[in-house]
């Protein structure tokens, strides 16, 4: 994986939230203790992006490197107005600000669909995992690698999940917040408003982040992984697209209630 020069000097110099990433006078550096959330109630680094104020790390600067070297423009774009939907989501919302990480947020946004790579041999992707694993296991690893002191377990176990999670909201709007915006703003993308996200907001991020080829995006994704590895379709969301598209999918003896009848 390689970084710029200029994020790999930031990425050098860049152990804890310091003066690298300040943006903003209001901002004063001072020590994280090992773990603590960071939230938007209070100052924190930032930048504006399509006319949202969002978190301006050296982790998240990494990770929207890394997203762009692992995704196609489309998929890329998707990541970056998911975050943006998201953060929305937050800073209209006085609780979340209170109770949300938005770094954590920012990166399982960033990175959530890092399963869609179809390069080949691609390093953040498998040929036995569903694309929503692969993407929480290479953003564990990307964490690992370049995350500072402050990402303990629990953040990092909240990408992880955020990502696992993404596309399975019967179950990831039940976990922690972080999980739940994650998905809530990926949900924008596809679905349209939440309370939050105006129309004037949507405008500016489609604006800047045109998202006439999401459609067509999704559905080569979702081909390409049910032809690759239909394993890990018939149980989810992907299933469809196989059935429809894909020559010789069949889920005959390849569903969970198969496997019931069969065995009890």
């Amino acid at each position: 994986m390689q970084f710029s020069k200029n994020l790999c000097l930031l990425l050098a110099s860049a152990t804890s939230i310091g003066a690298a990433a300040i943006a903003g006078p209001a901002y004063r550096p001072h020590y994280h203790p090992h773990g603590v959330p960071v939230l938007s109630n209070r100052p924190y680094p930032n930048t504006t992006i399509a006319g949202v104020t969002v978190i301006d790390t050296p982790i998240v600067r990494l990770a929207r490197e890394f997203t762009r070297n692992h995704s196609s423009e489309a998929v890329y774009k998707h990541q970056i107005r998911s975050w943006l939907f998201g953060t929305l989501l937050i800073a209209n919302n006085e609780t979340l600000k209170n109770s949300v990480d938005i770094e954590v947020h920012a990166v399982a946004a960033i990175l959530h669909d890092l399963g869609w790579d179809t390069t080949p041999n691609s390093p953040v992707t498998s040929h036995d995992h569903r694309f929503e694993v692969d993407g929480a296991i290479a953003s564990r690893k990307f964490i690992e690698q370049y995350g500072d002191s402050n990402w303990d377990a629990r953040r990092t176990q909240l990408v992880w999940d955020a990502i696992a999670l993404h596309t399975t909201r019967t179950i990831g709007y039940y976990k922690e917040l972080e999980v739940q915006l994650t998905s809530m703003g990926i949900s924008v993308d596809y679905d349209g408003l939440r309370p939050g996200v105006t129309n004037e907001t949507y405008t500016q991020i489609t604006t800047e982040y045109p998202n006439f080829d999401l459609k067509q995006a999704t559905n080569d994704t979702f081909i390409f992984i049910c032809a690759t590895k239909p394993e890990q379709t018939y149980d989810n969301q992907l299933q469809p697209w196989g059935e429809r598209y894909v020559a010789n999918y069949s889920t005959k003896g390849n569903l969970r209630i198969d496997h019931i009848f069969d065995h009890l």
